[in-house]
């Protein structure tokens, strides 16, 4: 899930929102403004309720933030280093560079984020007492009731023992401890979740043709975005698996084609080296990696202005860019690496440039090694 925008980094970790929390925010938003907040206390101005649902969404998503910050900070501690975090429609992803190295490393990552809502929960809880105390606005006191729930639900909900839920990932760190086995723990996680997501889809289809509310196909979502998580979740194990012990440098393309920043864009799709052969070239600079530019941004600039764009004002900046080193286990890239041209993996030998690696280069990979193996095995 890329993001859409970044907001900025918290504890050396890139924060990033996709458009999809939009969908969710005005859901809650609306949801409170205009149902709860005015059934439960009548009377107050639609401003007021307007401000208190907005407050409200607000606040839970920097609960969310909470929830995936903790296992930020916690998987930086035990050794497996933090991409960014990105808060979309049902919910927030933490991507890790890698997986935790044991299982009881893999406990403390998983654990921390529902002990993180638990507390949230928890002093929500006791703000809704204080401020019931003190007399405060019934709206106010609201708020706090309904932050304090939802935060316990969502502590309960991601402790469910179903991947890709936390419970999941509590699930695998305990198979793997029992087994030794983290493929195997993995496959039970992941056939856990997709039997719980199925759960959920069929109790929300029937809840809504029962009752015909919302509520029913918001449930039946959150199944069907399970059932595919958890899916792939699990293919992307058997990958690891295949793929442990693979360096980078074996499934990257060589010394690739470069373009020079300073290239005009015009100059980059006439120019017969890069018009065939891929779709996305690293930039240098000074014959320093600099991006990556691909042929798409290249023709979306306009043909009239084609002449005075350089490659440097249309590129991927290295700074938004994937990068390795050539010795790095390609099994730990799988979770960094997205379709897409832009998404290509720059590689690189001490600070210089050896390699690119596409999605493509991987199954290649995975294809030759699966083979090898099957011939191994032969008779």
């Amino acid at each position: 899930m890329r993001a859409t925008f970044v907001l900025g980094r918290i504890a050396g970790v890139r924060i990033g929102v996709h458009w999809s929390v939009l969908l969710i925010f005005g859901f809650i938003a609306f949801g409170l403004s205009q149902g709860r907040l005015p059934e439960v206390y009548p009377g107050r101005t639609w401003a007021e309720y307007w401000a208190a649902g907005l407050c409200t969404a607000v606040v839970f998503f920097a609960s969310l933030l909470a929830h995936e910050l903790a296992h930020a900070v916690v998987a930086r501690r035990n050794g497996v280093e933090v991409d960014d975090i990105v808060l979309w429609l049902l919910g927030g992803a933490a991507r890790l560079r890698s997986e935790a190295s044991s299982p009881g490393r893999e406990l403390r990552i998983a654990g921390v984020g529902p002990l993180v809502s638990l507390l949230l929960g928890g002093l929500f809880t006791l703000a809704a007492w204080l401020l019931d105390l003190a007399s405060a606005s019934g709206v106010v006191v609201e708020m706090a009731a309904w932050l304090a729930g939802i935060n316990v639900l969502l502590a309960v909900f991601n402790a469910l023992p179903a991947a890709p839920l936390d419970g999941g990932r509590l699930l695998r760190a305990f198979l793997w401890w029992r087994t030794g086995d983290r493929l195997r723990a993995t496959a039970g996680a992941t056939a856990a979740g997709r039997a719980f997501g199925w759960l959920l889809v069929v109790v929300g289809l029937v809840a809504f043709l029962r009752t015909g509310t919302f509520g029913g196909v918001w449930l039946a979502l959150i199944g069907w975005f399970l059932i595919t998580a958890a899916t792939a979740e699990g293919r992307q194990a058997q990958l690891r698996g295949v793929l442990a012990g693979v360096p980078v440098r074996d499934a990257m393309t060589p010394d690739p084609l470069t373009v020079p920043a300073d290239t005009t864009v015009a100059g980059l799709l006439t120019d017969a080296r890069y018009r065939y052969r891929h779709s996305a070239f690293p930039v240098t600079e000074d014959g320093s990696p600099a991006g990556l530019v691909t042929l798409d941004n290249a023709r979306r600039v306009p043909q009239a202005e084609a002449r005075a764009v350089t490659v440097r004002d249309v590129m991927v900046p290295l700074s938004q860019t994937t990068v390795v080193e050539q010795d790095s286990p390609l099994a730990d890239l799988l979770p960094r690496m997205e379709p897409g041209a832009e998404n290509r993996v720059l590689v690189m030998d001490h600070g210089r440039l050896v390699g690119i690696v596409s999605l493509s280069d991987v199954s290649r990979t995975v294809n030759w090694l699966m083979n090898t193996a099957g011939r191994g095995t032969g008779p």
